[in-house]
Protein backbone atom coordinates (compact mmCIF):
# COMPACT_ATOMS: atom_id res chain seq x y z
CA UNK A 1 0.00 0.00 0.00
CA UNK A 2 1.57 2.89 -1.12
CA UNK A 3 -0.05 5.28 1.41
CA UNK A 4 1.53 2.98 3.98
CA UNK A 5 5.04 3.54 2.79
CA UNK A 6 4.94 6.96 2.25
CA UNK A 7 4.00 7.41 5.71
CA UNK A 8 7.41 6.74 6.81
CA UNK A 9 8.55 9.88 5.35
CA UNK A 10 5.28 11.98 6.39
CA UNK A 11 1.90 10.68 7.97
CA UNK A 12 -0.82 10.61 5.66
CA UNK A 13 -4.39 10.88 6.85
CA UNK A 14 -7.01 8.95 5.43
CA UNK A 15 -10.13 10.47 7.63
CA UNK A 16 -11.50 13.19 9.76
CA UNK A 17 -14.30 13.29 11.60
CA UNK A 18 -15.91 15.49 14.31
CA UNK A 19 -17.21 14.38 17.38
CA UNK A 20 -19.62 16.49 20.01
CA UNK A 21 -17.35 14.65 22.49
CA UNK A 22 -13.36 14.27 21.41
CA UNK A 23 -13.52 17.05 19.25
CA UNK A 24 -11.33 16.26 15.87
CA UNK A 25 -10.77 12.58 15.86
CA UNK A 26 -8.43 11.38 12.90
CA UNK A 27 -6.89 7.83 11.49
CA UNK A 28 -3.26 8.40 10.25
CA UNK A 29 -0.78 6.52 8.26
CA UNK A 30 2.07 7.11 10.53
CA UNK A 31 5.37 5.18 10.53
CA UNK A 32 3.87 2.28 8.71
CA UNK A 33 1.22 2.10 11.53
CA UNK A 34 -2.19 3.14 11.21
CA UNK A 35 -2.90 5.42 14.71
CA UNK A 36 -5.71 7.34 16.06
CA UNK A 37 -5.12 11.21 17.31
CA UNK A 38 -7.20 13.66 18.80
CA UNK A 39 -6.43 17.52 17.80
CA UNK A 40 -3.40 17.45 20.13
CA UNK A 41 -2.29 13.98 21.34
CA UNK A 42 -2.54 10.19 20.25
CA UNK A 43 -5.25 8.27 21.63
CA UNK A 44 -4.26 4.92 20.22
CA UNK A 45 -1.73 2.90 18.33
CA UNK A 46 1.26 5.38 18.71
CA UNK A 47 2.90 6.66 21.86
CA UNK A 48 -0.69 5.65 23.83
CA UNK A 49 -0.25 2.09 23.02
CA UNK A 50 3.80 2.09 24.17
CA UNK A 51 3.18 4.27 27.09
CA UNK A 52 0.15 1.38 28.15
CA UNK A 53 2.22 -1.66 26.89
CA UNK A 54 5.37 -0.27 29.57
CA UNK A 55 2.65 -0.11 32.46
CA UNK A 56 1.27 -3.81 31.55
CA UNK A 57 5.29 -5.33 31.44
CA UNK A 58 5.84 -3.49 34.73
CA UNK A 59 2.48 -5.35 36.03
CA UNK A 60 3.81 -8.31 34.22
CA UNK A 61 2.72 -10.53 31.37
CA UNK A 62 2.89 -13.75 32.93
CA UNK A 63 1.03 -12.26 36.26
CA UNK A 64 -2.05 -10.76 33.27
CA UNK A 65 -2.28 -13.78 31.31
CA UNK A 66 -3.68 -15.39 35.03
CA UNK A 67 -6.64 -12.21 35.49
CA UNK A 68 -10.06 -13.45 34.87
CA UNK A 69 -11.49 -10.07 33.83
CA UNK A 70 -10.12 -6.58 33.06
CA UNK A 71 -11.85 -3.89 32.68
CA UNK A 72 -10.49 -0.87 30.38
CA UNK A 73 -11.68 2.69 30.97
CA UNK A 74 -11.29 4.68 28.15
CA UNK A 75 -11.28 2.30 25.25
CA UNK A 76 -10.57 4.94 22.05
CA UNK A 77 -8.99 2.53 19.36
CA UNK A 78 -8.07 0.20 21.58
CA UNK A 79 -4.68 -0.28 21.54
CA UNK A 80 -4.29 -1.53 24.52
CA UNK A 81 -6.76 -4.07 24.23
CA UNK A 82 -5.18 -5.44 21.21
CA UNK A 83 -1.73 -5.54 23.24
CA UNK A 84 -4.14 -7.38 26.12
CA UNK A 85 -5.33 -9.89 23.32
CA UNK A 86 -2.36 -9.85 20.40
CA UNK A 87 0.94 -9.80 22.57
CA UNK A 88 0.12 -11.01 26.22
CA UNK A 89 -2.61 -13.46 25.18
CA UNK A 90 -5.12 -12.77 27.46
CA UNK A 91 -8.27 -15.27 27.13
CA UNK A 92 -9.90 -14.15 30.04
CA UNK A 93 -13.30 -11.27 29.71
CA UNK A 94 -12.31 -7.88 28.62
CA UNK A 95 -15.07 -5.06 29.23
CA UNK A 96 -14.12 -1.78 27.83
CA UNK A 97 -15.88 1.22 28.44
CA UNK A 98 -16.37 4.27 26.27
CA UNK A 99 -18.43 7.24 26.28
CA UNK A 100 -18.14 8.16 22.45
CA UNK A 101 -19.94 5.91 20.09
CA UNK A 102 -18.06 7.87 17.30
CA UNK A 103 -14.61 6.74 18.46
CA UNK A 104 -16.02 3.07 18.83
CA UNK A 105 -17.22 3.00 15.16
CA UNK A 106 -13.62 4.18 14.11
CA UNK A 107 -12.28 1.55 15.85
CA UNK A 108 -14.26 -1.05 14.56
CA UNK A 109 -13.85 0.14 11.23
CA UNK A 110 -10.35 0.45 11.20
CA UNK A 111 -8.75 -1.57 14.31
CA UNK A 112 -11.33 -4.52 14.12
CA UNK A 113 -12.45 -4.05 17.24
CA UNK A 114 -15.38 -6.29 17.00
CA UNK A 115 -13.57 -8.86 15.97
CA UNK A 116 -11.98 -9.57 19.41
CA UNK A 117 -14.08 -12.16 20.67
CA UNK A 118 -13.52 -11.75 24.45
CA UNK A 119 -14.04 -8.06 24.20
CA UNK A 120 -17.29 -6.30 25.50
CA UNK A 121 -17.85 -2.79 24.37
CA UNK A 122 -20.09 -0.57 26.94
CA UNK A 123 -21.16 2.90 25.64
CA UNK A 124 -21.26 4.88 29.17
CA UNK A 125 -19.75 7.53 31.02
CA UNK A 126 -17.05 5.88 32.95
CA UNK A 127 -17.78 7.57 36.07
CA UNK A 128 -21.57 6.57 35.84
CA UNK A 129 -20.84 2.88 34.62
CA UNK A 130 -18.29 2.36 37.88
CA UNK A 131 -21.43 3.56 40.01
CA UNK A 132 -23.85 0.83 38.75
CA UNK A 133 -21.75 -1.92 38.11
CA UNK A 134 -22.00 -4.90 40.78
CA UNK A 135 -18.77 -6.51 38.80
CA UNK A 136 -15.06 -7.06 39.77
CA UNK A 137 -12.08 -6.99 38.49
CA UNK A 138 -8.41 -8.34 38.52
CA UNK A 139 -7.14 -5.35 36.49
CA UNK A 140 -8.96 -1.82 36.14
CA UNK A 141 -6.89 0.12 33.18
CA UNK A 142 -7.84 3.83 33.58
CA UNK A 143 -7.40 5.84 30.34
CA UNK A 144 -9.44 8.78 30.16
CA UNK A 145 -8.79 12.45 28.15
CA UNK A 146 -10.29 14.58 26.33
CA UNK A 147 -7.67 15.41 24.16
CA UNK A 148 -4.85 16.68 26.69
CA UNK A 149 -7.20 17.21 29.15
CA UNK A 150 -8.29 14.41 32.49
CA UNK A 151 -11.63 15.12 33.86
CA UNK A 152 -11.46 16.27 37.34
CA UNK A 153 -13.27 13.33 38.39
CA UNK A 154 -10.45 10.74 37.93
CA UNK A 155 -8.85 12.41 40.98
CA UNK A 156 -11.73 12.36 43.07
CA UNK A 157 -12.18 10.31 46.38
CA UNK A 158 -15.60 8.93 45.71
CA UNK A 159 -14.61 7.87 42.35
CA UNK A 160 -10.98 6.66 44.01
CA UNK A 161 -12.92 4.79 46.68
CA UNK A 162 -15.26 3.35 44.08
CA UNK A 163 -12.23 1.73 41.96
CA UNK A 164 -10.45 0.53 44.65
CA UNK A 165 -13.91 -1.41 45.75
CA UNK A 166 -14.23 -2.95 42.20
CA UNK A 167 -10.74 -4.30 42.63
CA UNK A 168 -9.79 -7.84 43.27
CA UNK A 169 -7.80 -8.52 45.91
CA UNK A 170 -3.92 -8.83 44.75
CA UNK A 171 -5.54 -6.87 41.49
CA UNK A 172 -4.02 -3.97 40.10
CA UNK A 173 -4.98 -0.79 38.99
CA UNK A 174 -3.24 0.42 36.08
CA UNK A 175 -3.76 4.98 35.64
CA UNK A 176 -2.25 6.82 32.75
CA UNK A 177 -1.57 10.33 33.75
CA UNK A 178 -0.73 13.39 31.52
CA UNK A 179 1.93 16.08 33.55
CA UNK A 180 2.56 18.93 31.33
CA UNK A 181 1.88 21.75 33.92
CA UNK A 182 3.19 22.26 37.77
CA UNK A 183 -0.15 22.06 38.78
CA UNK A 184 -0.62 18.40 37.04
CA UNK A 185 2.80 17.56 39.13
CA UNK A 186 1.09 18.51 42.50
CA UNK A 187 -2.38 16.68 41.23
CA UNK A 188 -0.50 13.41 41.24
CA UNK A 189 1.35 13.80 44.11
CA UNK A 190 -2.36 14.26 46.23
CA UNK A 191 -3.18 10.85 44.01
CA UNK A 192 -0.25 8.80 45.05
CA UNK A 193 -1.03 10.05 48.70
CA UNK A 194 -4.17 8.79 48.73
CA UNK A 195 -3.13 4.91 48.80
CA UNK A 196 -2.65 3.75 52.28
CA UNK A 197 -1.72 0.27 53.73
CA UNK A 198 -3.98 -1.57 51.70
CA UNK A 199 -2.50 -1.20 48.80
CA UNK A 200 1.10 -1.07 47.36
CA UNK A 201 1.73 1.88 44.73
CA UNK A 202 4.41 3.23 42.36
CA UNK A 203 5.04 5.97 40.19
CA UNK A 204 6.82 6.10 36.78
CA UNK A 205 7.59 9.48 35.76
CA UNK A 206 8.52 10.75 31.75
CA UNK A 207 6.67 7.49 29.90
CA UNK A 208 7.15 9.28 26.61
CA UNK A 209 7.91 12.87 28.14
CA UNK A 210 4.25 14.13 29.24
CA UNK A 211 3.18 11.00 31.30
CA UNK A 212 2.99 9.42 34.23
CA UNK A 213 1.80 5.97 34.95
CA UNK A 214 0.38 4.74 38.30
CA UNK A 215 0.75 0.63 39.01
CA UNK A 216 -1.67 -0.01 42.50
CA UNK A 217 -1.74 -3.11 43.77
CA UNK A 218 -4.56 -4.26 46.04
CA UNK A 219 -3.28 -6.71 49.12
CA UNK A 220 -5.91 -6.85 50.93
Amino acid sequence: MLRRLFSYFVPINIYTKNSPVSKTLEVTWNNGQLVLDSKNTNYSFGSLQRILRKGLKYIGYSRIQKFESILVLGVAGGSVIRTLTDEIKFKGKITGVEIDQNIVDIANQYFKLNEIPNLEIVIDDAFEYVLKTKLKYDLIIIDIFQDTIMPNFLFEDFFINRINDLLNTNGFILFNTMVITKKDEERNLLYKNKFGGNFSLRMYPKVETHNELFTIKKLN
